[in-house]
């Protein structure tokens, strides 16, 4: 689903180049994984919405935030439920470790 985005998203940049002109292909998604327990709840107030809690949710946030635009990082966790699944060639691995607020130094991927 988050290759299917990503291409999509390209595809939008490019026809949104041609109609608002060459700085709107500056546009670009980054897009972060990760898998793992979530805890659920729906929040009350103004706008009641739904929201996803926990260390899996921050994880995630940070593969996006620490990724590189119009590219898909996972976490190693993903990585090797990618393996299990036999879709190791999806995955290759970041040429740097990146430091995770609240976990430190990580080796993470890009899913291709």
């Amino acid at each position: 689903f988050a290759r299917d985005c990503n291409y999509k998203m390209q595809g939008v940049v490019r026809k949104l180049e041609v109609t608002l002109g060459p700085e709107t292909a500056d546009l670009a998604m980054r897009l972060g994984l990760h898998s793992g327990p979530v805890t659920a709840g729906v929040l009350r107030g103004d706008r009641t919405r739904f929201q996803l809690f926990g260390d899996t949710m921050n994880t995630a946030s940070r593969m996006e935030s620490t990724g590189k635009p119009n590219m898909i990082q996972i976490s190693p966790d993903t990585a090797e439920l990618l393996r299990e699944s036999g879709k190791a060639s999806w995955i290759s691995p970041r040429d740097e470790m990146i430091h995770v607020k609240g976990k430190g130094e990580m080796t993470t991927f890009w899913l291709s």
